[in-house]
């Protein structure tokens, strides 16, 4: 199986003038291409697939204008056509909005080399364009005769260097099959509530330092625009979110790989992260808890080690059914965590939603029911209020299951 290993490296200055002229030629012919496929559109309905755009990209290369795209490696300016192509494939599957220009200030900077542009010898990497290999920290070992495939050299908003290696692993393989499944509820005030009744604390990285990226923000509005002091108190900005961005990872890294050891099947919620953090009262603490992270980590990692992720409708009213009877209650405000059914049992608000998730997940597997069960009715409602219930949405956004 294919895995990415990402390293810290250290260029050297002349590495890092060669690396940032590449950034920038990379932008311009995305953006050039981007521009030619649109005007041929809008002007003549004229559909320019990537082929069009690398015959454009020799052509540019001929011109006065544009003849400083010689002075870089040919490879990551082919692999900007290619990625503009597979946005475009995501824009017409309805998966990603229509493609954007990439701005020097906020696109990110990387360049990925394919075999033809890079060599590698014994664990030296140099880059096309570089006499000198460069100086990569291996913080952890790659699979032993390893021959990367494809190289991506990248730098972040605080000003740290990264070069991500892919290769095959043959030491990813499944995992010896489990007997447990457990059901999957995220939340702001637990980050994660288990079936089992285990809750998984939030950290709340963000909030720890929000006095530090306070300060660091105010000072970057006191600089000057297009000053050197400012260019530094952004890198400043850039190191403080960085700081934030690898304790989630690192935190998200550990739980999903103790949940994917530990669990055959992981049933989860099918949230709409994406329109949650459209609601600006809860859009900084669901960013900061990493819903869509943890969901990523959890699928790829689940294909590694051959688990399986089941995913529930998110109009599913897991916080409203009772995991006992199946009863729906009528409403369920967020400001209720405990709540008591008509048939006696007391509920904790998100354990039962979590019991009624892996309910829901294991029906539609089993016998491919419907994710919305109305085992029993409550009196008094009719049969048309039932149906009207289970159509509403429910508490969206909600942030704790």
């Amino acid at each position: 199986m294919k895995r990415t290993f990402k390293y810290r490296c250290y260029p050297t200055a002349a590495q890092v003038a060669e690396l940032s002229r590449t950034f920038g030629c990379i932008r311009k012919v995305y953006n050039l291409a981007l521009q030619t496929r649109t005007e041929a559109w809008n002007q003549r309905r004229k559909q320019i697939d990537y082929r069009a755009t690398s015959a454009l990209l020799t052509a540019w290369k001929r011109t006065e204008e544009l003849a400083y795209l010689n002075e870089v490696s040919s490879v990551p300016l082919q692999q900007t056509l290619r990625h503009l192509q597979a946005a475009f494939y995501n824009f017409w599957a309805k998966r990603a909005r229509y493609p954007r220009f990439k701005s020097r200030k906020k696109s990110r900077s990387s360049a990925e080399y394919t075999r033809s542009a890079f060599r590698w010898r014994d664990g030296v990497l140099t880059l096309a364009k570089m006499a000198e290999p460069l100086d990569i920290r291996w913080s952890r070992p790659m699979p032993e005769d390893a021959v990367p495939t494809t190289v991506t050299v990248s730098r972040d908003a605080a000003g740290r260097w990264f070069v991500s290696l892919l290769c095959e692993d043959p030491r990813v393989m499944p995992l010896p099959a489990a007997d447990s499944v457990v059901g999957i509820d995220v939340g702001i005030d637990h980050l994660l509530v288990l079936s089992t009744g285990e809750k998984i604390a939030n950290p709340r990285h963000e909030r720890r330092d929000r006095r530090t990226l306070a300060r660091a923000q105010r000072a970057l509005c006191r600089k000057q625009i297009g000053s050197n002091n400012r260019a530094k108190a952004r890198v400043e900005v850039g190191r403080v979110h960085a700081r934030i961005a690898d304790r989630r990872t690192d935190h998200l890294h550990k739980i999903t790989t103790r949940l994917v050891r530990e669990n055959q099947t992981l049933v989860i919620e099918d949230l709409a992260v994406s329109n949650l953090i459209r609601n600006r009262r809860l859009a900084r603490a669901i960013g900061d808890a990493g819903w869509g992270q943890f969901r990523h980590m959890l699928e790829y990692k689940s294909a590694w080690y051959g688990r399986k992720v089941i995913t529930v409708d998110r109009w599913f009213p897991s916080s409203k059914l009772c995991s006992d009877c199946g009863a729906l209650a009528t409403a369920m405000p967020l400001n209720v965590r405990t709540w008591t059914c008509d048939c006696g049992a007391t509920h904790d608000r998100d354990v039962n939603t979590a019991r009624n998730i892996l309910a829901a997940g294991l029906a539609v597997t089993v016998c491919g029911a419907d994710v919305r069960p109305q085992r029993n009715v409550p009196s008094g409602q009719s049969a048309a209020k039932q149906k009207a219930l289970r159509r509403e949405p429910q508490e969206s956004p909600r942030p704790q299951g």
